[in-house]
């Protein structure tokens, strides 16, 4: 298994009478099989909300997902079911898959009722995660259609604690130590900041089942993504020539598969190192990078370069280096764009996300129609990259807030999702 890595500038003409000129670096990424590459095998954790919000309906669907996706696990691969409600227990323990008949006798055992303790269950599957770690693609798949349970807040005490903010450092925790958090949204009364925040620093994606019926495919889909994985604990690594730098705010954000703002990290050397994660064959992480470049010399310039720090747990390495890419621009005098499409196409995606982004802080604050006016900008910019579902959706919710009416709290999810990527029909 190997790294592709490619880079564009969405100009990559430069005026050198400029004293500073702004650029869109996109950085595409993928995982690429050679001949002889075997399948990584999966170490899967499944934690479920059993609240008592899940009982009939939504619980047996879900068992039934469940049980179609242990029928998918080949030999050799591992799995871990937890489930949570005012407490958190492991209903199957960390072990290698042999009789997946054995699992489903246990699952169907599942009941629902109590609160919805998720920090808890989201610990005790990080715990059962790291058992089968080595070697595999560990991810989880955190499920639940509730909000996790908020501290007590009187004067300036803090009166037991806050669910979600354990989740977060949970989730944060894990990406450090290898392991994916990817979140399911069940149902229309789950909290979608806090999963949103679990899967974009947990490294995983955001899924939304607004009927129980779609538990399948949403779970068949993000299984597929697991699947796919062949390289892990994947950072891409930028290095900047002089009078060449990151923007200050908010300088770099996946845009595809999933958009994602992320975290910069300082390394030796004057090196940036931003997490990826996982990478899967087939599917190309898009990375965009906002950077400002002063003044430099006339000509064809490499302004920095680019690298990937991974595993290969196949090959049992850590820390493989990919070769050193360079990103150049044309540095002229009688300057003349030289746009490319589709960066372009990725400086738009970021775009809508924001723009929902924007709207949903308005919304909050009362003001409608501002909100009405970002969903509108943000369903054009949708239109623009082809997105028609996302622009329609965008759009509907746009036209009910300027009509004075409230936003369901499916629209409000279907929204924030169709935001982030392309919403699954």
């Amino acid at each position: 298994m190997k790294v592709q890595l490619l880079s564009s500038l969405n100009d990559r003409n430069v005026d050198v009478a400029q004293n500073s000129s702004q650029r869109q670096l996109a950085v595409s990424i993928s995982a690429v099989a050679e001949r002889f590459d075997q399948s990584l095998p999966l170490n899967l954790c499944l934690i479920l909300d059993k609240s008592g919000s899940m009982h009939g309906k939504p619980i047996q669907t879900v068992i039934g997902a469940v049980e179609q996706l242990l029928d998918k696990l080949q030999p050799g691969d591992r799995i871990s079911i937890v489930a949570f409600a005012g407490s958190a227990e492991v209903i199957i323990p960390h072990q290698v898959i042999q009789n997946p008949n054995t699992i489903k006798s246990q699952l169907k055992k599942l009941s629902a009722s109590g609160g919805t303790a998720i920090a808890e269950g989201l610990q005790l599957g990080i715990t059962e995660l790291m058992q089968g770690a080595k070697g595999a693609v560990s991810q989880a798949f955190l499920l639940t259609d509730g909000y996790g349970e908020s501290s007590l807040r009187l004067w300036k005490w803090e009166i037991g604690t806050d669910d979600n903010k354990r989740c977060l450092e949970l989730a944060q925790k894990a990406a450090k130590i290898n392991l994916t958090i990817n979140t399911l949204g069940f149902g229309n009364n789950w909290n979608q900041d806090l999963l949103e925040k679990i899967a974009d620093a947990g490294g995983g994606t955001l899924a939304y089942i607004e009927q129980p019926e779609q538990a399948l495919e949403q779970f068949s889909r993000l299984f597929s993504r697991v699947k796919s994985v062949g390289l892990t604990n994947a950072y891409l690594l930028f290095s900047f020539v002089p009078n060449v730098r990151l923007a200050e705010l908010k300088p770099i954000a996946q845009v595809s598969p999933d958009t994602i703002e992320l975290p910069v990290q300082d390394e030796t050397q004057g090196r940036f190192a931003v997490r990826l994660g996982d990478l899967m064959q087939g599917i190309e992480r898009t990375v965009l990078a906002n950077i400002y470049l002063g003044e430099l010399p006339e000509g064809e310039q490499v302004i920095g370069h680019i690298q990937i720090r991974y595993d290969d747990p196949v090959m049992n390495q850590d820390s493989i280096l990919s070769p050193l890419v360079p990103i150049y621009a044309n540095i002229i005098s009688k300057y003349q764009p030289a746009l490319n499409p589709q960066v372009q196409q990725s400086i738009l995606t970021l775009a809508k996300y924001r723009q929902t982004q924007l709207a949903e802080v308005k919304l909050q604050q009362g003001d409608r129609a501002g909100a009405a006016t970002m969903l509108q900008t943000a369903a054009k910019t949708a239109l623009q990259i082809g997105d028609t579902n996302a622009a329609s959706i965008l759009q509907t919710s746009a036209t009910r807030l300027q009509a004075g009416e409230e936003l369901s709290s499916a629209e409000l999810k279907k929204t924030r999702i169709v935001s982030k990527t392309v919403l699954q029909t």
